[in-house]
């Protein structure tokens, strides 16, 4: 299928608050998928809104493996989907509500591949934050992964807590844990280097893939790197922690 015949597609069922249209299911490749995805961000752009940065998903083997796939996706992320620590959200609003706990990185110079490399990342970033991504489970995308890419991988906000600015560049990821909680209860605890890439890496892999598109990852975009838990539902009368050790908290809650 010709990209510009599915963007009008995307764009013409969002408007009407419809996903995973049934025009598109099984018809795209995962390039076509992306580019889609990047097409209709354009549109979002050109029409008013402002592009926050990039969500990297399927940073575990494990969820890899469930997909069928052997590498990482990206998303895209809107400022208008930015919600600062602390913010509260109506489950009515989300179709199929799922939280994911994640550091956000920001970059301080333009990152352009191909040949970017993990110690590239490392000096390009400034800072680095808890966060929440809440994603939409909108559609089967285990069953059409190239629509789920083009549907931006079920990526519907993003909450950050205070950054860790300067970068400390001893920061060891692997080892960092994520102790989650709801309603004050202890769920988990995680260590990164059990449950997800190397962050930065991953920020590498990003910087390669997005030159495919003519792209880069650009100074000042920030970056969700892949969730440290499966994607978590969410119920109504929730309040979410997760804190980092070495980075920080952050909090988020449901009506």
């Amino acid at each position: 299928m010709q990209v510009a015949k599915a963007v009008d597609i995307i764009w013409a069922s969002l408007e009407r608050g419809i996903h995973y249209p049934e025009a598109l299911k099984g018809q795209l490749t995962l390039t076509e998928g992306y580019r889609v995805q990047l097409g209709v961000v354009a549109r979002a752009v050109a029409v008013g809104e402002k592009q926050a940065g990039w969500k990297i998903g399927l940073t575990a083997d494990a969820i890899r493996r469930r997909f069928g796939v052997n590498a990482p996706a990206f998303g895209h992320l809107l400022e208008s989907r930015r919600f600062a620590g602390g913010a509260k959200f109506s489950v009515d609003d989300i179709i199929k509500p799922a939280i994911e706990c994640e550091l956000c990185f920001v970059l301080g110079e333009t990152l352009r591949g191909p040949g970017i490399t993990r110690d590239r990342v490392r000096a390009a970033v400034t800072s680095v934050a808890p966060a929440f991504e809440i994603v939409a489970l909108r559609g089967d995308m285990a069953a059409d992964f190239p629509l789920g890419v083009a549907d931006n991988v079920s990526q519907w906000a993003f909450v950050v807590g205070e950054a860790v600015n300067p970068y400390p560049r001893d920061l060891a990821l692997g080892q960092v844990t994520a102790e989650i909680s709801t309603n004050g209860q202890t769920v988990s605890r995680l260590r990164g280097t059990d449950v997800i890439d190397d962050q930065l890496q991953s920020l590498a892999w990003l910087a390669n893939q997005l030159a495919d598109y003519d792209l880069a990852l650009e100074a000042g975009q920030q970056v969700i790197s892949g969730s440290f838990n499966p994607p978590a539902p969410i119920h109504r009368g929730e309040q979410w922690e997760v804190r980092f050790s070495s980075v920080g908290s952050v909090t988020t809650a449901f009506f």
